[in-house]
């Protein structure tokens, strides 16, 4: 299959934003998101950047993307939190999740870094089985946390 993966570029937004609400939608909360692409804008392609974000293009469409930023580890040090790992429905099962999941270690790898990490829902056996083959290790010991903040 003939797919490219490259950094994702401003003119993406519209194309990443529509990659997490299918995201939401496939993890049964379609309302979830609260972003824009003005966020996205803001905190991924400004002066401001958090994130980084990679996207793989077929035929001229963005099919898949690794959205990905700096964390901390005081066991590991500097490490990569891959907040999400998107292909869309029709594309999945073609290498386009392992080619970009491939990026986002070697990206840490090219940093010295010694950990990626995610979250993956544990219902969601098809993820959770491909992070294994890739090697993963799925902590079904953790449990994550969140604290919504009002403001």
């Amino acid at each position: 299959m003939d797919f490219n993966i490259r950094k994702a570029q401003e003119k993406d937004i519209p194309s990443i934003l529509h990659l997490i609400q299918e995201l939401a939608t496939f993890e049964k909360e379609p309302d979830a998101v609260e972003i824009s692409e003005e966020t996205l804008r803001k905190y991924g392609f400004s002066e401001e950047a958090y994130f980084q974000c990679l996207v793989c293009e077929f035929r001229q469409e963005i099919v898949g993307m690794a959205l990905f930023y700096p964390r901390f580890s005081t066991w590991k040090g500097k490490t990569i939190h891959l907040e999400d790992l998107i292909v869309t429905q029709k594309m999945r099962g073609k290498g386009i999740g392992k080619a970009l999941l491939d990026q986002v270690v070697q990206i840490a790898t090219d940093q010295g870094l010694k950990r990626v990490e995610w979250v993956v829902l544990n219902w969601n056996t098809p993820a959770v089985e491909f992070y294994k083959k890739y090697g993963a290790k799925v902590l079904s010991d953790w449990d994550t946390v969140q604290l919504e903040i009002n403001t």
